[in-house]
């Protein structure tokens, strides 16, 4: 592409010095790391273990945004402007027939990576339309309109495909009007909106899949000029206010797609768009005050320019919830308890980390498991909420087969009839754990019982880096430590939790048919069945 043409003078609104330094810090990353060998079969994206459309698209969204920003240092550049033609060529030889691109690690042929590509894609579009950067829209111009017309036809894997296709046709219909692509959003909006009744996203994904629905329905509305599109984002936003630890870290134990770490810190500042936005929309100083802890190191230059209205200054902060007991009731109900510095979460049904907790910075996991036929984790079948207390429970039994009567021929068929085989020697298991608040901790009841001298592990874990004390080294186990007697205390630099008393009729904690050990200092009190053991955790 020939070098863009400066275009008019832009009157920016007020911006951020400091977003603009780190936008073109990361201008300097992509140029460097762009491929501009015109014989390289990737020319045009970054080098790395595969080429990658979805870098591309970075790369042209930053890039134009730098281009028209006066306040960057490549306002009007023309390398910009020629790199930005390599990286929209790239994206034009890589689109299948049908107008789509594929992410080489799974997805061939793929409406919803598209969608994904064209969010920023077309936001680059947008801002050179908008200041008059003609012949950057016409670079980018025949991607987007092949893009959208696979995007119109195209399937979905998941339920958050929907709307990422249907915000990528809403920003290709802002650019290129069609209303071929508005009826396909509104085929897809009519099957309904996928938020449950405590306003979770239905793939329960409070790190990625909110974040991506959200902001496709705050996109959609802009777009589309329809404000009741932005009812989902508000009722999502607002459950999250109960998804907060005390440091402002999210309560992700919750999640189902989410992994990583799971005494991870990862805060809002990915939602510092949909918060941005509905905070000066609704004039929420909750959500202002969320928007405000994730401006300074998540607020996006591109955004910003192609949505000024995100430059108004919020409102005044109002303080988030920090004292509440709250019960999801959900498909996969959970139960979050606030108290100041206090956050406890627990998992009602379904899941072996029934419990989690944190006192500021201390972070603690129980759970537990007992040898039993293979099926040995807790995992809750039932849950309630019966007076002060939490109950959680699970029954199991497993027996021994018989041979058949008459006799028939199995063979290769033995796991297809096992089950019609008449059972002895039936084994039963009951366990249960009770959790019930107190004014300065939580006391935690665990019991199984049923088949006796079946060996028994509760698993405390703990943060890594943890420092604590009062207990032993079991030999072998990495990272594995008893509680024999007495209490194990656990402390950070601000904040302490005193758990016991200990017990320990075994070392063997590494039961078969559990999950492994979570990573991290783990703490295991030991017993065989019948058992019957209550855990206090005192804050201190």
């Amino acid at each position: 592409m020939a070098a863009a043409a400066p275009g008019p003078a832009f009157a920016a609104p007020t911006m951020d010095g400091e977003v603009i330094k780190r936008h073109d810090q990361r201008v300097e990353y992509l140029l460097k790391s762009q491929i501009t060998d015109p014989s390289h079969r990737s020319c045009g994206t970054l080098a790395g273990p595969l080429p990658s459309p979805g870098a591309a698209g970075d790369i042209l969204e930053a890039l134009a945004a730098a281009f028209v920003c006066p306040g960057s240092k490549f306002h009007n550049s023309r390398l910009l402007a020629e790199r930005i033609g390599l990286a929209a060529a790239y994206l034009q030889r890589e689109q299948s027939p049908d107008g789509n691109v594929d992410l080489l690690t799974t997805n061939f042929n793929s409406p919803p990576d598209t969608g994904f590509v064209v969010h920023r894609v077309a936001t680059a579009a947008c801002l050179a339309r908008r200041n008059g950067a003609d012949e950057i829209v016409k670079a980018i111009e025949p991607f987007l309109r092949k893009a959208a017309a696979g995007m119109t036809k195209g399937g979905v894997h998941t339920p958050n495909h929907r709307w990422v296709i249907s915000s990528a046709l809403a920003q290709v219909n802002e650019l290129f009007p069609d209303a071929a692509y508005v009826r396909r959003i509104d085929q897809w909006l009519a099957e309904g909106v996928d938020l449950d009744e405590d306003g979770q996203w239905t793939e329960r994904s409070v790190l990625v899949y909110n974040i991506v629905s959200d902001r496709a329905f705050v996109v959609m509305s802009a777009k589309l000029r329809r404000p009741e599109l932005l009812e989902p984002v508000r009722r999502n936003l607002n459950s999250m206010l109960y998804l907060l630890h005390p440091d402002g870290s999210v309560a992700a134990e919750v999640t189902r797609r989410d992994t990583g770490n799971p005494h991870g810190q990862r805060d809002m500042g990915g939602y510092w768009f949909p918060l941005t936005y509905l905070a000066n929309h609704d004039g929420n100083g909750q959500f202002a005050a969320l928007a405000h802890r994730a401006s300074p190191r998540t607020a996006s230059l591109a955004t910003l320019l192609e949505y000024p209205e995100l430059l108004q200054p919020l409102p005044a902060p109002t303080p988030l919830p920090d004292n509440y007991e709250k019960h999801f009731t959900s498909k996969s109900p959970f139960a979050r308890i606030r108290r100041g510095d206090t956050s406890v979460t627990m998992l009602l049904g379904g899941y072996s980390r029934f419990l989690s907790f944190r006192r500021g910075d201390a972070s603690v996991i129980v759970r537990f498991a007992n040898a039993f036929f293979g099926r040995s984790e807790f995992i809750p079948q039932r849950a309630e909420k019966k007076g002060d207390s939490y109950h959680f429970s699970q029954s199991l039994q497993a027996g021994y087969y018989q041979p058949f009567e008459p006799t028939r021929r199995v063979g290769i068929d033995w796991g297809e009839v096992r089950q019609l085989r008449r059972q002895t020697e039936v084994c039963r298991m009951e366990r249960s754990a009770t959790v019930t608040e107190m004014n300065n901790g939580l006391k935690v009841r665990i019991r199984a019982e049923g088949t006796k001298n079946s060996p028994l592990a509760v698993e405390v874990n703990l943060r890594e880096g943890a420092r604590f004390e009062g207990c032993a080294p079991i030999g072998g186990a990495s990272q594995g430590w008893l509680l024999a007697a007495g209490q194990c205390t656990y402390r950070t630099d601000k904040f302490g939790i005193r758990f016991g008393p200990g017990t320990a009729e075994h070392e063997y904690t590494d039961i078969r048919g559990a999950e492994p050990k979570l990573p991290g200092p783990s703490v295991y009190l030991t017993g065989f069945t019948p058992f019957d053991h209550t855990l206090v955790f005192e804050w201190i």
